[in-house]
C-alpha cells in the first residue's frame, strides 16, 4: 500500500493545485522561448558588430553557455527538494528564475555600455540556467508524487503541457508583437516586452507556489529514523544516474531543434515571412499540447516502453525529410513542426512519470536534477547554436545526423529499461519493491 492520497488543500483544490505546479514550468520554457524567439531582433542590441548573421550566432552561445549554470542548479535545487521540500525548491527557483528575465529587459545595449552588454546578457542567462536546473525536476518530482498510480502518466504529462502552454505563449506574443510593430521597433524596444512580462509573471508563480502543501511522500519519508544520506544513496545507484542521461539525450536534442532553433533556421536560412513563421509556430504548439495528455493516457493503458520506443525512432526517420520540407513557406513549417512535436510529445509527456518511478524518495529530485541538468546542459542548449553555425558553412546535415545519433542512445536505453508502469512511489528502492520488480519484468 502506498502513503496516503494527496488531498489538496482548500485554498486550492485540484485545478488550482495543478495550475499552480504547472505555471512555474510554464515560466521556465516562456523564458527559454522569448531568448531564442527574439534573438534575431535583439541579437544586435548586444553585439554590434555589424553582421546580423554574426550577431545572431553570438547571441545563440550565449543562449548555450546559459545551460552551462544548470547542473548547479540542479545539485542545489535537487539537494534542497530532497532534504527541505519539493515545495520551497519550487518557490525559490521560479523567484530566481523571474530575477534573470528582468535583468535582461532592463538591460543597456552595447551603444550604451559596450562591452558591458553582452556580458550583463550573460550573467542574466547563467541566472537564469541555474534557476531552470532546479526547476523542472523539482515541479516533476512534487507533480509525480501526489499523481494516482494508475495516471500517473496522464498526470505528469501537465509537465509539458505547462511547458508547451508556456512555450506557445511566448510564441503568441511575439506574432502579436511583429504584427503590431515594425522590424525597426522590435529591434529598438519590443524585445523587451516579453523579459518584463516573465519577470513579473514569475514573482507572481512564487507567491501561489508559497501556499502549496508538502506532498505526503516526502514527509512520511522525511520523518525522524527515515531519511539516510542523498549522497550515499546516489553513490548505490549509478547505473540509475546513467540510465537518465541516456533517456535525456537524444529528446532533449530533438526538443531543442523543434522548439528553440527552428524558428531562427526558418527565418534566417530559409527566409520565412517572421510574423508567419511565429503564427504557424504557435499553430504547431497547439496541436502538441493537445497530444501530450493523450500520449500519457495511453502510456498508463500500454505502459511506458512501447510509447517512448514508437515516438523516439518515428522522430529520428522522419527527422530529415522534415527539415528538407521546410524552404520558406509559412504552410512548411507549420507541418514539418506540428508533425516533429507530435510525435515528440510521446516522449515528453511520461518522462516525468517514468523518472519518478526510477527513484526512490530520498532522491527522487537531486537524482534525476543532476545527471538531467548536465545532459540537458550539454545536448539541448547548445541544439540551436550548432543548427545555426552549421547551416552557414553548409554542414547542416551533420548537426542533423548529429541528433539521430543521440536519439539512438535513447531508444537503447529505453530498450533495456525496465517497466514502471503503476509502481507505487513510496516503496522504489525497497527490497520487497525490488522483488515485485523482478517478478514482474521477468515471469
Amino acid at each position: 500500500m502506498g502513503v496516503s492520497r494527496y488531498r489538496p488543500s482548500p485554498a486550492f483544490g485540484r485545478l488550482g493545485m495543478l495550475a499552480t505546479v504547472g505555471a512555474g514550468i510554464a515560466i521556465e520554457v516562456y523564458d527559454l522561448g522569448i531568448y531564442a524567439t527574439f534573438s534575431v531582433f535583439f541579437a544586435s542590441q548586444f553585439f554590434a558588430s555589424g553582421d546580423a548573421g554574426s550577431d545572431l550566432i553570438s547571441t545563440l552561445a550565449v543562449f548555450a553557455v546559459g545551460f552551462v549554470a544548470r547542473p548547479f542548479g540542479g545539485l542545489f535545487f535537487g539537494w534542497m527538494a530532497d532534504q527541505v521540500g519539493r515545495q520551497p525548491a519550487m518557490t525559490l527557483s521560479v523567484v530566481t528564475a523571474a530575477a534573470g528575465s528582468l535583468i535582461i529587459g532592463v538591460s543597456p545595449t552595447a551603444t550604451t555600455i559596450g562591452i558591458g552588454a553582452p556580458i550583463v546578457l550573460l550573467l542574466a542567462r547563467l541566472i537564469q540556467g541555474f534557476a531552470q536546473g532546479g526547476e523542472l525536476p523539482a515541479a516533476q518530482t512534487y507533480l509525480a508524487e501526489i499523481s494516482p498510480a494508475s495516471r500517473r502518466g496522464r498526470w505528469s504529462s501537465l509537465n509539458y503541457v505547462s511547458g508547451s502552454l508556456g512555450g506557445l505563449f511566448a510564441t503568441a506574443l511575439g506574432a502579436v508583437l511583429a504584427t503590431l510593430l515594425s522590424r525597426s521597433d522590435m529591434t529598438a524596444f519590443g524585445w523587451r516586452i516579453p523579459f518584463l512580462l516573465g519577470g513579473v509573471l514569475g514573482l507572481f508563480g512564487a507567491v501561489m507556489r508559497r501556499r502549496l502543501d508538502e506532498t505526503p511522500i516526502f514527509t512520511s519519508a522525511a520523518a525522524p529514523g527515515r531519511r539516510t544520506s542523498p549522497w550515499r544513496q546516489m553513490g548505490a545507484r549509478p547505473v540509475l544516474l546513467l540510465q537518465v542521461i541516456g533517456l535525456t539525450a537524444g529528446v532533449t536534442v530533438a526538443f531543442y531543434t523543434w522548439s528553440a532553433a527552428v524558428l531562427p533556421f526558418a527565418i534566417e536560412q530559409r527566409h520565412t515571412n517572421p510574423a508567419a513563421a511565429l503564427w504557424v509556430t504557435a499553430a504547431a504548439t497547439v496541436l502538441f499540447t493537445v497530444s501530450l495528455p493523450l500520449w500519457g493516457a495511453a502510456a498508463d493503458r500500454v505502459g511506458r516502453r512501447p510509447i517512448l520506443l514508437v515516438s523516439m525512432i518515428s522522430t529520428a526517420v522522419l527527422l530529415f525529410p522534415l527539415q528538407g520540407l521546410i524552404q520558406g513557406q509559412a504552410w512548411q513549417l507549420f507541418v514539418a513542426a506540428a508533425v516533429a512535436t507530435v510525435l515528440l510529445g510521446g516522449t515528453l509527456s511520461i518522462l516525468p512519470a517514468l523518472f519518478a518511478e526510477l527513484f526512490p524518495t530520498g532522491i527522487r529530485a537531486l537524482g534525476l536534477a543532476v545527471p538531467y541538468s548536465l545532459t540537458v546542459a550539454a545536448f539541448g542548449g547548445t541544439a540551436p547554436y550548432l543548427q545555426a553555425y552549421l547551416g552557414q558553412h553548409d554542414a547542416g546535415a551533420a548537426f542533423y545526423w548529429w541528433v539521430i545519433a543521440l536519439i539512438a542512445i535513447t531508444v537503447v536505453t529505453v530498450a533495456l529499461s525496465p517497466e514502471t508502469r503503476s509502481r507505487e512511489l513510496d516503496a522504489v528502492g525497497s527490497a520487497p519493491a525490488r522483488s515485485a520488480a523482478r517478478a514482474r519484468d521477468h515471469p
